[in-house]
């Protein structure tokens, strides 16, 4: 039986509140007594990694990082290792490549060998991650992103990056990452193309050690610069086969772990996507805040993947991509792989400026299913606070998701569905596998926006069931709704400065 929404929420936080005095409980490793230097330019990696393991070895405790600017490389926690950034302390991100050797893990939807985290939480159980600090994923120095006008830094602003590069890390500039393709953004008539394997794919024992890596724990790719086109299940891995070793760091993930606590803490220009949960049970993230420069690609607030039992609360968002995105793997591999994004709560949350406030997929083909976004705020220039976003490729059913109580503050559209979104070139042998999204209310939805938005579903798969329940919008344009049925606008007023208020089509 599915639990409720609010026994879900009294649970999840009565497990937050154990989880945290089992912390606080145990014993404080302070990094500064195992070596590691506050000034900033200090590569602190081999002190920060060695306390952490003796800490393991120990029995367990809390790895402290005191007031201090402390520089770092990617780390790999360990079970029993909790983390404590106190106020005034910065664990700050290296922009070396070299110090993020790929490890296997989900990157957008397919399990495969990709950059490390800056911090990794990985087969971990009773994790957690807190204080009044901040984590700085340094994504405004990386160098070269390869995002074209994407990045283009304002008058005034930072270094450039190949410069602040030098500086943070005391060595070369970052290796330039691999430019991501972007075809067209999605809409009526978008097609999705695919490229032939140029030669007959590789069984994984020729090309992956014994035993074959899995998500599950710690598996670091022998060779950063040979990693396979084939990931361990066999799946192509497509456009950017073999790649992954050379983009910039996600900020903190969390894979295959379960009772996970994570509060209080700011994260400051995470150069890939901030805090990332994968195939995570029963997660609490309270109290958070995400900032990153408007010109850091793909710099997402969080990522929730084939996570369940989560609750998202008291948080803030602002970000060059979605403030929250909901996710379950990508085509073929998603398929495969098989697990839904399901029973999440997201409450008392503020999404700023971002491409999104809370949005289900694009990686949709494991399912994303009971989900209520609750009691938050859209603020100026949010693109779509309410985000549905999909391929004809992908699959899955997005259905039960309830927007309650949301509040718009001049943002770009208040909703958004498209399940042809971004028809970018997808992987090789993808075939159509429709995805479905279904059974949405929107309730209480209240504010200004320049447009109501747009629900574009598919020819062969109707968006079905959405329902508006006491919402009032005053936007410059209405809503357009294409390739949808029962779809009830009754309990929807808009008032528009221009055109019709919903089109139909």
């Amino acid at each position: 039986m599915k639990i409720p929404y609010s026994a879900l929420a009294v649970s999840l936080i009565f497990f937050a509140s154990a989880a945290i005095s089992q912390a606080q409980a145990g014993k404080r490793w302070v990094v500064t007594d195992h070596g590691a230097v506050a000034d900033g330019t200090t590569v602190n990696t081999p002190a920060l990694q060695a306390a952490i393991d003796a800490c393991a070895k120990a029995g367990g405790g809390t790895l402290v990082i005191p007031k201090g600017t402390f520089l770092s490389g990617a780390l790999y926690f360990k079970q029993g290792v909790n983390l404590l950034v106190e106020k005034d302390a910065v664990l700050k991100s290296t922009t070396k490549i070299e110090d993020f050797r790929p490890i296997y893990t989900r990157w957008e939807g397919i399990e495969r060998y990709w950059t490390s985290a800056f911090l990794n939480f990985v087969g971990m159980k009773n994790v957690s991650v807190s204080g009044e600090g901040t984590v700085d994923g340094s994504g405004d120095a990386w160098a070269n992103f390869g995002q074209n006008a994407r990045n283009v830094r304002p008058p005034g602003g930072p270094a450039q990056p190949a410069q602040a590069s030098a500086a943070a890390t005391g060595g070369a500039a970052a290796a330039t990452p691999e430019p991501a393709a972007r075809g067209n953004r999605g809409g009526p008539g978008a097609q999705a193309t695919n490229a032939a394997p140029a030669e007959p794919l590789p069984k994984p024992a020729d090309v992956y050690p014994s035993p074959l890596p899995t998500t599950a724990t710690i598996n670091l790719a022998a060779d950063r610069t040979k990693t396979p086109i084939i990931n361990a299940a066999g799946v192509a891995l497509g456009r950017g086969a073999g790649g992954g070793i050379n983009t910039p760091p996600r900020a903190l993930v969390f894979q295959n772990c379960s009772d996970v606590r994570i509060s209080g803490l700011t994260l400051k220009n995470q150069a890939r996507w901030g805090y990332v949960f994968i195939y995570c049970d029963h997660v609490v993230a309270a109290n958070l805040t995400a900032k990153a420069e408007h010109y850091i690609p793909s710099s997402d607030g969080m990522d929730i993947d084939s996570c369940k039992n989560v609750l998202v609360t008291g948080c803030y968002f602002d970000c060059n991509d979605d403030c929250i995105s909901l996710k379950s793997g990508k085509d073929e591999d998603g398929r495969r792989v098989g697990r839904p994004c399901e029973d999440i709560i997201i409450e008392k949350t503020t999404f700023a400026y971002g491409h999104g406030g809370a949005a289900m997929g694009s990686e949709t083909s494991g399912g994303i299913r009971n989900v209520e976004v609750r009691d938050c705020i859209a603020g100026a220039n949010n693109w779509a606070p309410i985000r549905f976003k999909t391929q004809p490729s992908r699959g899955g059913v997005v259905e039960n998701i309830t927007y309650r109580n949301i509040e718009l503050r001049d943002v770009r559209q208040a909703v958004e569905f498209n399940l042809e979104w971004n028809m970018r070139i997808n992987i090789a042998g993808d075939v159509r596998v429709p995805p479905t999204v279904r059974n949405v209310k929107l309730i209480n939805l209240h504010g200004t926006s320049t447009s109501v938005g747009a629900m574009h579903g598919l020819s062969d798969s109707f968006i079905d069931g959405i329902t508006f329940e006491n919402c009032n919008i005053t936007a410059e344009r209405g809503l357009t709704i294409e390739n949808a049925r029962n779809v009830d606008t009754s309990g929807l007023k808009i008032t528009v400065k221009e055109g019709e208020p919903i089109i139909r089509r």
